[in-house]
Formats: structure tokens, sequence, C-alpha cells
């Protein structure tokens, strides 16, 4: 794979080709959402009848564990989810931006041994194929399920730890700690493997890697709105497992 820039700041090393793509589709989310729902009316029609029906879609995952009244306070939180990653993943099969480097740029994190492997730099790709990326929103989501849960019903959050035998405590802890885990590397796993191959095809001969090249992006663009709808639902999953008073 490609080397990525990094920066050195207050002893952390921050990944610029992250940054840039994790702004990016962060700006193209806020003017989507902008768009979409400019000069509302009360008979809906065109891009407003779209955000509607992308809320409804939502609602219904927001509902998967949760009453209707709770549910709808994450509407908000889902569709910002759903939305982020999709086009976070979509981005890498649209638009990947690299360049050549003949020389080691200290300033960057490239080195003379990093070269020997490669000499092709990227500075743009999906920023959910960095694993980084992906555990610190799933970790975000673990966190917040944990705090909201123990904060709703506290006696029922320290219950369900000794269920259904109080011996079972350790295997509850590994079990949610395994949660973030196996929700951040399912992200990453699809969307990084995604991009490799479309780097290996752009790479060859076109005559022979073009078809296979376009059959493979729409592919991708295909499992990058489903891994987007897959981490919504488990966020909300794990969400309402917490709040839930059952």
């Amino acid at each position: 794979m490609d080397l990525t820039p990094k920066v050195k700041f207050l002893g952390m090393t921050f990944d610029l080709t992250v940054i840039i793509g994790s702004l990016v589709t962060a700006v193209i989310v806020y003017f989507l959402v902008t768009a979409l729902t400019r000069h509302l009316s009360i008979r809906p029609s065109g891009k407003q009848n779209v955000m509607e029906y992308i809320i409804d879609f939502i609602n219904g995952i927001t509902g998967i564990m949760m009453e209707k009244k709770e549910s709808y306070k994450y509407i908000s939180f889902a569709l910002t989810t759903f939305f982020f990653i999709m086009i976070a993943n979509l981005l890498g099969v649209i638009v990947i931006v690299t360049a050549t480097v003949t020389g080691p740029i200290p300033s960057l994190g490239i080195t003379a041994d990093m070269l020997k492997t490669t000499h092709s730099v990227s500075w743009f790709k999906s920023p959910t194929s960095d694993l980084n990326v992906t555990v610190a929103m799933a970790g975000a989501i673990m966190i917040y399920s944990h705090l909201a849960g123990a904060v709703k019903h506290p006696l029922v959050y320290v219950k369900d730890y000794f269920k259904p035998y109080w011996w079972m405590l350790p295997f509850n802890i590994i079990d949610e700690l395994a949660k973030p885990v196996t929700h951040a590397a399912r992200l990453w796993a699809n969307i990084f493997a995604g991009e490799v191959l479309i780097l290996i095809l752009r790479e060859g001969a076109l005559y022979l890697t073009a078809v296979p090249l376009i059959v493979w992006m729409g592919f991708s663009v295909f499992v990058g709105c489903i891994q987007a709808y897959i981490f919504t639902v488990l966020a909300m999953v794990y969400i309402g497992q917490k709040v839930s008073a059952e």
C-alpha cells in the first residue's frame, strides 16, 4: 500500500491523508444535508422528498433496539454517522490521489528506509480505509453507549454483566471489549481491501484491467453503502442495548 505523509505535533503523529479525507467528507456531508433541507415546505417535493425518505430510513434503524420515544433522540446521530461513513467509503472509489517520491522527506515522515519498498505516496483516499479512523469511531460509540446506559439505568447496567449467572462476568466483559474491535475491523477491512484492488488494477495495462476496474468500482460503491448501513445499525444496536430498561 502507498505511504502517507505524516507530521508530528506535541509528541503526536498526524496522518495528513486521513485528515484531508475526513475534512473533505465532513464538508461534503454538510453541503449535501444543507442542499436537501433548504426551502422546506408543508407539501414536500423533489429534494425534500429525498431527505424525508432518508430520515424515514434512518428512523427504522434507530427503532431496531429502542422504543419510538427513545429512538427519536438518536435520529440526528444515526443520520450523521450514516452520511459520513457512506461518503468516506465512496471517496476512495471516486478519487485516489498519489504522487511519486524520489527522495526522503523527513518533515512528512517519509524516510529512505520507507522508500525501499515503494515510492508512491498517497495524498487522498477513503478515511475509513485507515484502521485508526474506524477504531476511533467504534471506540467513541462504545464509550458513549456505556456512559448512556450507566447514567440512565445504573442498576440494570451493572446487573447485565452478571447475566445469566454471576460467574459470567469475565465473559461478558470480554464480549463488551470485542464489540468495538469487530465493529471497527469489519468496516476497515472491506474498504481497505477494495482500495488495494483498485490501485492494483489501476497500475496494470488498461486494455486488460479497464473492464475489471469498472466492474470492481461499481461493486465497491455497493459495498461502501452496505458497510455504512451495517456500521450505523450496529452502533444503534449497541447503544440500544445499554439504554434499554430491559
